[in-house]
């Protein structure tokens, strides 16, 4: 006996649902993809309501879609636009209700060009274009101030220069040292409100903004948008000496006089020339190149910690839930939209019919109608009380043939029994009447445009008496008489809209 051995030789077969291949193809990309740099050109940019920024990144054969959180867009110094050509960095996941894979950014730098420059030369042009810097706006300097107003930070070698080349060749000047930070966070609003303090006081013949020399990063504060509009608005004559010779910044254009230096500033107030102190600008120079380059090396390593597979999951998941938000918001601002638009047309619909109701031919119409029914009322009174009179008449006349002293009891109490029964039926139908014509008024009452009137609309009739409809019906000069609540009002027509 032979025992055959069956073998299955079919696969085993596994089954996965949407979520988990979707989780699975999330993890591998998170996984191979952490921290890397990527080029294109952006298209399709978007700000959602939460500050977010959603676009798309593309080259001649392909495109995938990013997204920047607001912490990460709050750092660029240049605004992101359709066309802009960038190296972006960042890792690259699943956003998992749609199914499609994106980067999330970290960094942008402008392919070509650097951050600050790029936003250098987009505020530079639309100032540009303002007019900002037109010459034929800046003012001329004083020939003899006797009150300078310096702006610039209290601990630089700017203001040493600056006012020691003022006591040395202008003794009798007046020097207003109005200390401001002139780097970092807030540098610029301290500029701004210091200018505006000079102009508002009257303090100052004529105004130096002094800082010494360094890197586009320290003279960042007089490249801000704020620092450019306070010194076009200022009504004292700004000079601008900011940096070296080579340095350019926006306050140097918008600036009434440029100097290439906060000494050359006092020297040009003063009627001389000589240069600022070098050395002082190159050990700050290098000591903010030593700062930034620790800073970068903290910020690489900050980066690295955090692409580890312990951080990674909560951050997706936070991306997730950020971007959920987005769509949420989307769509119930476009459900708030619709029910407005719903409930506007609602209204204008029932605008419309109040406005074609007529309520005097209403009220016309009612009066006719009561009219009518007292009309017919007096004339069915009248017929009924001219019956009675007749069978009274023929009553008499057939007593007058008859025994007065034997029939006179009957058709006395007769008598009384048809007085009586058409007494009843007369006050039977003077009551209906009344009810109705009661019913009548009431309803007369509540249609009546009096009632209208007084919760503050108004009637208006032309000079016919017709009832206006439309401004078409008058001309101008046209008087035109105002039903109110209460009395009546004769007015001019003066305008139409």
């Amino acid at each position: 006996m032979t025992t055959q051995l069956q073998f299955n030789l079919k696969p085993e077969r596994r089954i996965w649902t949407v979520s988990e291949l979707t989780a699975r193809i999330r993890d591998l990309l998170a996984r191979n993809f952490t921290d890397m740099w990527v080029t294109g050109e952006i298209s399709n940019a978007r700000v959602a309501q939460s500050g977010h920024l959603y676009f798309t990144l593309k080259d001649e054969r392909a495109r995938i879609r990013c997204v920047c959180f607001k912490q990460q867009l709050r750092l660029l110094k240049f605004d992101i636009g359709d066309g802009l050509r960038v190296n972006l960095r960042g890792s690259v996941s699943v956003y998992e209700p749609s199914g499609e894979y994106q980067i999330y950014v970290e960094t942008i730098e402008p392919a070509g060009l650097g951050a600050l420059q790029l936003a250098f030369e987009q505020l530079k042009k639309r100032l540009e274009a303002e007019g900002l810097f037109d010459p034929a706006r800046k003012k001329p300097l004083p020939l003899l101030p006797r009150r300078i107003g310096l702006v610039t930070s209290p601990g630089g070698a700017a203001v040493r220069d600056v006012v020691r080349i003022l006591v040395r060749r202008f003794p009798n000047v007046y020097v207003t040292v109005l200390p401001v930070r002139v780097q970092g966070p807030g540098a610029a609003q301290d500029i701004a409100e210091a200018l505006e303090f000079f102009n508002r006081r009257k303090i100052a013949d004529v105004l130096i903004l002094a800082r010494g020399g360094g890197s586009i990063e320290d003279l960042w504060a007089f490249n801000e948008e704020i620092v450019a509009r306070a010194i076009a608005a200022s009504a004292i004559p700004v000079i601008s000496g900011v940096g070296h010779e080579t340095d350019f910044t926006i306050a140097d254009f918008v600036a009434d006089v440029r100097a290439s230096t906060p000494s050359a500033a006092a020297e040009i107030v003063v009627q001389t020339r000589r240069e600022f102190d070098k050395h002082v600008a190159d050990l700050r120079d290098s000591l903010t190149a030593l700062v930034r380059y620790r800073l970068l090396e903290w910020s690489r390593r900050v980066h690295e910690l955090s692409a580890r597979s312990g951080f990674r999951r909560p951050l997706d998941l936070l991306r997730q839930r950020r971007q959920r938000a987005d769509e949420l918001t989307s769509r119930l601002a476009l459900g708030l939209r619709a029910r407005l638009n719903s409930a506007r047309k609602r209204f204008n619909l029932a605008h419309v019919r109040l406005a074609r109701f007529d309520l005097r031919a209403r009220v016309v119409v009612l009066h006719r109608r009561v009219a009518g029914l007292q009309s017919r009322l007096a004339l069915d009174l009248q017929g009924r009380l001219d019956r009675s009179r007749k069978r009274l008449s023929a009553a008499q006349v057939r007593l007058m043939s008859f025994d007065f002293r034997a029939a006179i009891g009957r058709l006395h109490i007769r008598l009384q029994r048809v007085s009586n029964d058409l007494s009843a039926r007369a006050e039977r139908f003077l009551r209906r009447k009344r009810d109705l014509a009661e019913r009548l008024r009431l309803q007369l009452e509540e249609r009546s445009p009096l009632r209208v009137l007084e919760r503050g609309y108004a009637i208006a009739y032309d000079a016919a008496g017709n009832v206006l409809r439309s401004a078409d019906a008058v001309a101008l000069g046209d008087s035109v008489a105002v039903q109110l609540h209460r009395g009546r009002l004769t007015t001019e027509v003066k305008r139409k809209d």
